[in-house]
């Protein structure tokens, strides 16, 4: 299997992966607080990771220990609460649309602070995709008036703090071992997320059956949705280029729609609309690749 075969496969992959990830968060805020979800996938993780990566952590040096705690914040800590608080509020079918912007913030934010220079068709592609997302968001407002779709904003946040961690690991951490670099994120995560759960009252939901289930959503979501996939994108950063990589969200929508579909979520034409202008936008700046 050569080079480009090997991205689209890990691509698919991701995608598969990844847009399951919606769901099972969704699952999860049933009986667990968005803090909760977020530090314990982020626990959880970490002891998946540490089972097999410990012994990677050797070959991070002291440099890169500075670009692993920026990708383990900007890429893992923050995006992990953001999505779970957006989750809570709005369709995640929606959330995964709009997370389809990271490729273009990726673009944007790569030409500002990396030194990567635009095409022509990459900035229509950029403006098509934005003109998209903010359909999005208000036609969703329109057409779900009981959800707060403020929190769509959450996403756009993240999926900046996405794009700057995929052109951190491009420029600085290209020639580090995948598992290395999410082990890496991880470990520096631990003790945060600690305390954090430590101030919550999860404790209190020891004894509940519902919570139970809510934490096996976590499990899984933490050792394929978080560590398996991490390291594949990694991975997937240093063999392709960032553009390409940030690529998988537009993919990701098919995977978690259909899952929301399932779960009794409603899509609108509007809705489909500003979606496929998203996707348009990002094809446009994926063409100039």
């Amino acid at each position: 299997m050569n080079s480009k075969q090997i991205r689209w496969l890990f691509l698919i992959i991701l995608s598969i992966i990844w847009g399951s990830s919606f769901i099972l968060m969704k699952r999860a805020l049933i009986s667990l607080t968005p803090i909760q979800v977020g530090v314990l996938r982020i626990i959880f993780t970490t002891f998946a990771l540490l089972i097999f990566g410990y012994k990677y952590l050797h070959l991070i040096t002291r440099k890169q220990w500075y670009y692993i705690f920026l990708t383990a914040f900007l890429g893992t800590f923050f995006p992990v609460f953001l999505f779970a608080y957006a989750i809570q509020n709005i369709d995640s079918s929606i959330v995964s649309i709009l997370n389809s912007l990271t490729p273009l913030n990726t673009l944007i934010v790569g030409a500002l602070f990396f030194g990567f220079s635009f095409f022509r068709k990459q900035f229509i592609g950029i403006i098509i995709g934005l003109i998209g997302a903010l359909i999005l968001i208000l036609k969703g407002a329109e057409v779900n008036p009981h959800q707060n779709y403020l929190f769509a904003f959450y996403i756009v946040i993240a999926s900046i703090g996405y794009a700057f961690n995929v052109n951190i690991l491009k420029k600085h951490l290209n020639n580090l071992n995948a598992l290395a670099i999410t082990t890496g994120n991880f470990v520096i995560l631990l003790f945060p997320s600690i305390f954090i759960l430590w101030t919550t009252d999860f404790y209190h939901f020891e004894k509940i059956e519902s919570a139970k289930t809510a934490l096996w959503y976590l499990v899984l979501l933490s050792v394929f949705g978080t560590a398996l996939a991490k390291t594949l994108f990694n991975r997937l950063v240093q063999i392709s280029s960032p553009i390409f990589s940030s690529s998988v969200t537009y993919v990701i929508p098919i995977i978690a729609i259909f899952w929301g579909i399932l779960d009794g979520e409603k899509l609108y034409p509007s809705q489909l609309l500003a979606g496929t202008l998203i996707m348009l936008g990002i094809y446009l700046t994926n063409k100039g690749e």
